[in-house]
């Protein structure tokens, strides 16, 4: 088995109007991208649901009300090993962009811009969603990701 060296955590999060929240990454000299909420699960976090947490309010000044896990994604890392995206249907509680702090608006790497976009096949089709292991989760399962949120689901 191989030996996982990294763990993330990423929000497929969805607003109160069913729009899914993204980051659109935009880099010098390459062509913007869209990823969900979400990063790496540190030492001091003592559950990969705790560190989305924390890195939901880092990078969007959020809070999660509601998390289920969807969907896992394992990728080799250079030099051996694996990465494990957890990746985890959310509903945004609230969002105040004064809370927002940590590498990426401390010191940003190029652009990172908050954006909503439907929650529909033709939402979707708009943004160039990273990973695109997600991109086609994402879109194959729109409905059953809306089902994970349903009150009388949780």
């Amino acid at each position: 088995m191989r030996e996982v060296v990294k763990k993330t955590a990423r929000a497929i999060l969805l607003d109160d109007e069913d729009r899914l929240v993204l980051i659109k990454r935009t880099k010098p000299g390459r062509t913007p991208y869209w990823i969900t909420p979400g990063g790496g699960v540190e030492h001091g976090d003592t559950t990969v649901v705790e560190g989305l947490r924390r890195e939901v309010l880092e990078e969007l000044g959020g809070k999660l009300a509601s998390c289920v896990p969807a969907f896992v994604d394992t990728v080799p890392e250079p030099g051996g090993g694996v990465k494990v995206q957890h990746f985890f249907a959310c509903r945004l509680e609230s969002v105040d962009p004064s809370l927002r702090h940590g590498p990426e608006v401390d010191e940003p790497n190029g652009m990172y811009e908050v954006v909503r976009v439907p929650f529909t096949p033709e939402g979707l089709a708009t943004v160039d969603v990273v990973p695109a292991t997600l991109a086609a989760y994402l879109t194959a399962n729109i409905e059953g990701i809306l089902t994970l949120l349903r009150r009388d689901l949780q």
